[in-house]
């Protein structure tokens, strides 16, 4: 009879370090990993229309952040690199929106319209999915976005993150098994 692996157990040849399991994750850190998702709403505390404060807050979010552990730095990165995209539509938009309002030769045309409707879906897909990660988060599970959850997934579980996070070996290891 086969023996069956616990694919819980570390595999020594996975260029990946195992995930936190929802029990193993602290209160507190699930709450940090929840306040990723809700620096999208940081132009809204702010009551600025502009795009960019949402971004400016997630980039210090994330860096304040991301040495407190695996979990927290892989939420605070997704929601970085999920808030890039709308971000840039968003600036997309209000550039058009001052260059019809302030040029005569810019007009309210069809691809304007259409514009808006694809900003608007983007940001309302964005909210959305934010806040099932963000409740995911709060349950210690993970939730992978559809391009940025693998990329950091990549980049957090990587064996080769030297970041190091509090309660955590300070040096990586430096013997290594042979295969």
């Amino acid at each position: 009879m086969e023996e069956q692996k616990n694919p819980l157990i570390e595999n020594v040849n996975s260029p990946y370090l195992p995930l936190p399991q929802p029990d193993e994750i602290p209160e507190r850190e699930r709450e940090d990993a929840v306040g990723a998702y809700l620096m999208m709403f940081a132009a809204l505390a702010s009551s600025l229309p502009l795009p960019i404060i949402n971004l400016i807050a997630a980039v210090i979010y994330y860096y304040v952040n991301r040495r407190k552990s695996r979990f927290i730095h892989f939420h605070s990165l997704q929601s970085l690199l999920s808030q890039l995209p709308t971000t840039f539509m968003n600036w997309g938009l209000l550039y058009w929106f001052i260059m019809i309002w302030t040029k005569e030769a810019w007009t309210y045309d069809d691809y304007f319209k259409g514009y808006v409707i694809a900003v608007i879906l983007a940001n309302v897909l964005y909210i959305i999915f934010s806040l099932l990660a963000a409740v995911r988060a709060r349950k210690g599970r993970m939730y992978y976005f559809l391009f940025f959850g693998k990329l950091s997934y990549d980049m957090v579980f990587s064996k080769s993150n030297t970041l190091v996070y509090k309660g955590e070996r300070e040096a990586p290891a430096k013997n290594k098994p042979p295969f």
